[in-house]
């Protein structure tokens, strides 16, 4: 099947999901979470057996700010269990926080308390973009070397970054949107999204450098086609079981890992598709220009 007889349909395809993308975050950007801006995160099982009032996170919400704290937001994070977000208070504040909501519902337990300052909060940014940029720089040198040319390198990587970018303009409306924000979690499922993009792409690349040994003669187009007809079936089963699992994990579990599970699904969509249809035809592309520009 010739593949590559549609890869600038490919290419459009990936820029209608890029584009909005691109475009939320140049004008709303990413909306981060208290570990990066600092503030504090603050955990409680509610136990309701007091006056069995309806608890309602904008209700919690309502009964927190008039104790004199900005709530950013409350999340339901399993049964009767819920999450605070608020700027910096120190231990004996919490304690004021889980008075007034004991009086309010009864019995209060105390999961996690923990408090980001915005000191740690800017380091972990510029921590997080080197992690980021040495991580590109890692496979880019790899993919270059361990196949003797610049170009299977560089395509791999624009490739890469198409998948980043797809994840981060996600983000990037949902923040806008939904009020999704973005934390450590995040950063995680960003960079395993960089090294399960990389990987198919390796297999296919692999093929095609095989190929072109045995057949060297052969146009490299043809080359491209045969690689993807060979690696395509296996490329799919091993993204669906994994979509499958992650799916399942981002309806079934909690609220707490509900976006980083949805951040890893969009990665990995994302990924499978990158590997075959963007990684080679940058490949096809980068060697039919170079072969005109010999001529």
């Amino acid at each position: 099947m010739n593949f590559m007889k549609y890869k600038w349909l490919y290419f459009f395809l990936s820029a209608l999901v890029l584009i909005p993308g691109i475009y939320s975050l140049l004008v709303w950007g990413l909306k981060p979470s208290i570990d990066f801006t600092g503030g504090s995160l603050l955990e409680l099982q509610i136990s309701n057996d007091k006056l069995q009032i309806e608890i309602t996170n904008s209700k919690l919400k309502e009964i927190i700010e008039e104790g004199e704290v900005a709530v950013s937001s409350v999340q339901s994070s399993g049964e009767n269990t819920y999450l605070f977000r608020m700027k910096p208070i120190d231990k004996n504040k919490s304690q004021e926080i889980q008075k007034i909501l004991s009086e309010k519902f009864g019995e209060i337990e105390e999961l996690r308390f923990e408090t980001v300052g915005p000191t740690l909060g800017k380091e972990l940014i510029i921590k997080t973009t080197i992690a980021i940029i040495l991580a590109a720089g890692f496979i880019l040198f790899y993919v270059a070397t361990r196949f003797g040319e610049a170009k299977y390198g560089v395509c791999a990587i624009l490739a890469m970054f198409h998948d980043s970018l797809i994840l981060l303009g996600i983000f990037s409306l949902l923040g806008h949107f939904k009020k999704v924000e973005i934390d450590t979690l995040f950063v995680t499922a960003v960079l395993t999204t960089l090294s399960f993009s990389v990987h198919d792409t390796v297999v296919i690349y692999d093929q095609i450098r095989e190929s072109s040994r045995r057949f060297s003669k052969a146009p490299f187009i043809d080359l491209a086609n045969q690689a993807i007809e060979k690696t395509l079936v296996r490329s799919l089963n091993n993204s669906m079981t994994i979509i499958f699992v992650l799916f399942s994990l981002w309806l079934l579990g909690g609220e707490t890992v509900k976006w980083f599970v949805f951040a890893l699904l969009s990665g990995t969509v994302a990924g499978t598709y990158s590997s075959t249809f963007i990684a080679v035809p940058l490949l096809v592309v980068w060697e039919n220009s170079l072969r005109r520009f010999k001529r």
